[in-house]
């Protein structure tokens, strides 16, 4: 359908399907999470009255199963055309000047009105963002969200905060109410980093301010899988606080959402490490099961780019550190298997998706696995990928990690074996490096 606009080009694709505009509208909106888009929208769409927008265009193309290059090229061609289109010419066929008789409305009057509407149109027309720039804002979260698992902190830090202070004034200026939403949904998503950075540095109270903020953003956009997300992050934070239980209830709270995606499969996951630290082995492998079910439901690999995207590794990785809690011989043989898997899987990924945290704690899991199954050698063996690793990638969870498996080599089980002793010490050291102020950014995120 080549030259073909991208009006045409939609009416083609949902007559073939035989769907109505609010058809279209109802499937769009299940593929984004939130009540985005009417009959009456899609509708503009197809006359051209407006162009869809690379992120709307994303979606249209899930919902009617083709590429989106085509709905690319098809928008290419929309624009070209209004780029060379001619203003209105007078015909012949212009309706006459309608006449009314003389009502005491004099012509200054009358010019004095224009006058307020075209002030009042210029007022409309002053806008501090447009769609070029809230598709360049779109762009740069999603490659910060892609590269935070696997760049330096620091590199991140710095621009998080750049583009976070850029929509937020943004934001503060005027702009049409579709893209206020667009970047409400930015904020939300740039806060949300911000809450995991402090996570990574420990600062657990501005982590919890940075969420709140991105839950009110989220709620602002009407975006239920970023509420969803945001949920995630608070039992994160409650997690790593000791408030195992609430970190249970709010993982719950965020599966009530309608959201698609991988986002159910995380608060799954999230349910079921908590529960089984608080000892319900019951309720946490149950939560298991739903992650698993979840999973199985999704068509394909989730959208959202990555941290906010739940990959199967890092489902693997949360699997094995719940059978740990859980304990017992079979389910630690499982956490084992579950700690291979998710290592397997992220030394396999895209260099930008190897979450380098992940990683971490994948091998502990696996290391402290075969400490409680008595193999020391395979301990040792394990921890050499972290023990190798350089100390300023390593978050606070993975130093608390570190700590803990040091104390567990303690244990009157070992009896003060060398080996036992030898490797406490290099993880003490190792977790001394890991916490030094070097490893921070510039100034405590705020």
């Amino acid at each position: 359908m080549n030259g073909t606009g991208i009006g045409s080009l939609l009416v083609h694709l949902r007559t073939a399907r035989g769907w109505s505009q609010q058809r279209v509208a109802d499937e769009y909106n299940v593929l984004e999470g939130r009540h985005a888009k009417t009959g009456k929208e899609i509708g503009r769409y197809e006359r051209e009255a407006r162009i869809p927008v690379p992120y709307a265009r994303r979606y249209l193309a899930q919902v009617f199963g083709v590429e989106v290059a085509l709905l690319d090229r098809a928008a290419a061609v929309s624009k070209g055309r209004r780029g060379s289109e001619a203003g209105p010419v007078k015909g012949e066929n212009e309706p006459l000047a309608r006449s009314f008789p003389s009502s005491g409305i004099r012509g200054k009057t009358l010019s004095e009105d224009a006058a307020r509407s075209a002030e009042f149109a210029r007022f409309i027309a002053r806008r501090n963002a447009d769609e070029v720039v809230v598709e360049q804002v779109d762009a740069d979260v999603g490659r910060l969200a892609r590269t935070y698992v696997s760049h330096p902190l620091m590199e991140q830090y710095v621009e998080i905060k750049r583009l976070r202070d850029g929509v937020f004034e943004l934001l503060r200026g005027r702009q049409h109410p579709r893209q206020t939403t667009d970047l409400c949904l930015s904020a939300s998503r740039l806060c949300g980093l911000f809450a995991h950075v402090c996570l990574d540095l420990g600062d657990y109270g501005s982590a919890a301010t940075h969420a709140r903020t991105a839950r009110a953003s989220a709620a602002a956009a009407g975006h239920e899988g970023m509420l969803a997300w945001v949920r995630a992050v608070e039992s994160l934070i409650a997690y790593w606080t000791g408030q195992y239980e609430q970190a249970a209830r709010l993982a719950h709270e965020g599966r009530r959402h309608r959201a698609s995606g991988s986002i159910r499969a995380r608060l799954a996951s999230l349910e079921a490490r908590a529960l089984a630290m608080v000892g319900d082995s019951v309720g946490a492998l149950t939560a298991l099961s739903d992650a698993e079910h979840a999973r199985e439901a999704m068509s394909g690999r989730g959208e959202e780019p990555g941290i906010f995207d739940f990959p199967a590794a890092k489902q693997f990785a949360y699997a094995g550190t719940t059978l740990l809690a859980v304990g017992g011989r079979q389910h630690v043989q499982r956490a084992i298997g579950s700690a291979r898997t998710a290592i397997r899987l992220y030394r396999s990924a895209d260099g930008d998706d190897q979450s380098v945290g992940d990683l971490f704690a994948a091998h502990l899991d696996l290391a402290r696995g075969h400490l409680l199954l008595g193999d020391l050698d395979g301990t040792e063996e394990t921890l050499g990928f972290v023990l190798r690793s350089s100390p300023e990638r390593m978050s606070a969870s993975i130093v608390r990690r570190l700590t803990a498996l040091g104390r567990e080599l303690a244990g009157p089980q070992y009896g003060g074996a060398t080996q036992a002793v030898h490797l406490r010490e290099r993880l003490q050291h190792i977790a001394v490096r890991a916490s030094s102020p070097a490893a921070r950014p510039p100034e405590s995120p705020t």
